[in-house]
C-alpha cells in the first residue's frame, strides 16, 4: 500500500476511534466529552506505541477558528461594558499568576535539575510551540518544555471541569454546549469572519492568529449588532474532536520510557501551579463577590481555546472567562521573550 494512502487510513481510524470515545463520554454525562474523550484516546494510542504517525498541526486551526468565532458571539455591547470595568482586576490577576508561575518554575528547576530558562518556559502558561521555539533559540532542550506545556493544558482541560462538577454536583448542563441552527447564510457569514480574521492576524504576525483573529472579528460583529448565526452542534463537536485528538497526539512514547524523572517533575509542577492559581481564584472570588466558577476558569493556566470551551459547556459567563484568559495572554506574550533572555543571562553570570 502506498505510504500516503496508509497514512490517510491511519488518521481516519484515529479520528473514528476518537469520535467513538467522545460519544461514550457524552453518554456518561462527562463534561467536555468531545474534547476529553479524543484527548485521552489519542494520548493512550501514542504513548502505547500503537500510533506513531503525527497528526498534522494544520488540523488545529480548524478547531481554533471554529471555537473562537463561536466565543466572539458572547461579546455583546453589555458584556463589553462590563469587561472594561473589570480591566484593572484582570491585569492584576495576570500579574499574580506570573508571580505564582515564577515560584513554581524555580522549584521545578531545582527538583528536576533543569536550567532556569528551561524551567520558566516549561511552567509559564503559554503556547507549547512558541515555548519550544524560544527554548531552541537559547540552546535548551525543547522536549521537556513541550511535555510540560502539553501536560498542563491536558490537566486543566480534564481536571478543572470535573472539579467544578464535583463541587456543584452533576447537573445536566449539556444544553449550554449546543450551537446555533443550520443557517447557510448566517453560518457562512460567521465562517467568513473567522477566516478573514485569521488571515489578517497572520499577515500582521500577531501571536495565535487562528484564535485571536476570528475572535476579534466575531466579537466586533456581535458588538455591532450584525448577529452572525452560531455554528450547529455537529460543527462545534467536530472542532472539539480535532483539538482533543491533536493535543493527545503530542504525548510521546519515548519520553514515557526514558523520561521518568522529567514526567514526575512536570506532573508535580503542573498540579502545584493549578492548585495555587485555583486557590488564588477562590480567594479573589471571596474578596470581590464575583462567581468563583468565572475566576477559576478565567485564571486557570490552560489554553484560551480550551477554557472558552469549558466555560461554554458549564454555562459560565463566556465573555468574562475569555476576557480573563486573553488579558493574561496579552500580558505574558510580549514579555516572556525578554524575561527569559534576562533569566538566561543572570544564570550564566552566576
Amino acid at each position: 500500500m502506498p505510504l500516503h494512502l496508509r497514512s490517510a487510513l491511519n488518521l481516519i481510524c484515529l479520528y473514528a476511534l476518537a469520535t467513538g470515545a467522545g460519544w461514550v463520554l457524552s453518554r456518561l454525562g462527562v463534561p467536555l466529552p468531545w474534547m476529553i474523550g479524543p484527548l485521552i484516546l489519542s494520548a493512550a494510542t501514542y504513548m502505547s506505541g500503537l500510533m506513531t504517525q503525527r497528526v498534522p498541526v494544520k488540523t488545529r486551526p480548524f478547531g481554533q477558528m471554529t471555537i473562537a468565532a463561536q466565543v466572539g458571539l458572547a461579546f455583546t455591547p453589555a458584556a463589553l461594558s462590563a469587561l472594561l470595568s473589570l480591566a484593572p482586576l484582570m491585569i492584576g490577576a495576570a500579574l499574580v499568576t506570573a508571580v505564582l508561575a515564577s515560584a513554581v518554575a524555580i522549584l521545578t528547576a531545582r527538583i528536576g535539575h533543569m536550567r532556569l530558562p528551561q524551567a520558566f518556559l516549561a511552567t509559564f502558561p503559554t503556547s507549547p510551540v512558541e515555548a519550544a521555539v524560544m527554548a531552541e533559540k537559547l540552546g535548551c532542550d525543547p522536549a521537556p518544555i513541550v511535555l510540560s506545556q502539553t501536560m498542563r493544558i491536558a490537566a486543566v482541560v480534564i481536571l478543572v471541569p470535573l472539579s467544578v462538577y464535583a463541587v456543584d454536583g452533576w447537573p445536566d448542563r449539556s444544553g449550554f454546549v449546543r450551537g446555533g441552527a443550520f443557517d447557510p447564510l448566517g453560518n457562512g457569514f460567521l465562517a467568513a469572519l473567522a477566516l478573514t480574521g485569521a488571515l489578517v492576524f497572520r499577515k500582521l504576525r500577531i501571536s495565535n492568529p487562528y484564535f485571536l483573529g476570528p475572535l476579534a472579528f466575531s466579537a466586533a460583529s456581535a458588538a455591532a449588532g450584525l448577529h452572525p448565526t452560531a455554528f450547529p452542534p455537529m460543527i462545534l463537536s467536530a472542532a472539539q474532536i480535532v483539538l482533543g485528538t491533536w493535543l493527545g497526539s503530542t504525548f510521546r512514547r519515548d519520553l514515557l520510557l526514558t523520561g521518568h524523572r522529567l514526567i514526575a517533575t512536570a506532573a508535580m509542577g503542573t498540579l502545584l501551579l493549578l492548585g495555587l492559581i485555583s486557590a488564588f481564584a477562590l480567594a479573589l472570588a471571596a474578596a470581590t463577590g464575583l462567581d468563583w466558577e468565572i475566576l477559576v476558569l478565567g485564571l486557570a493556566p490552560g489554553g484560551v481555546t480550551e477554557m472558552a470551551l469549558t466555560a461554554k459547556f458549564l454555562g459560565v459567563d463566556l465573555a468574562l472567562v475569555t476576557a480573563f484568559q486573553l488579558t493574561r495572554i496579552f500580558v505574558f506574550m510580549p514579555n516572556i521573550p525578554w524575561m527569559i533572555r534576562l533569566i538566561d543571562r543572570f544564570e550564566r553570570r552566576h
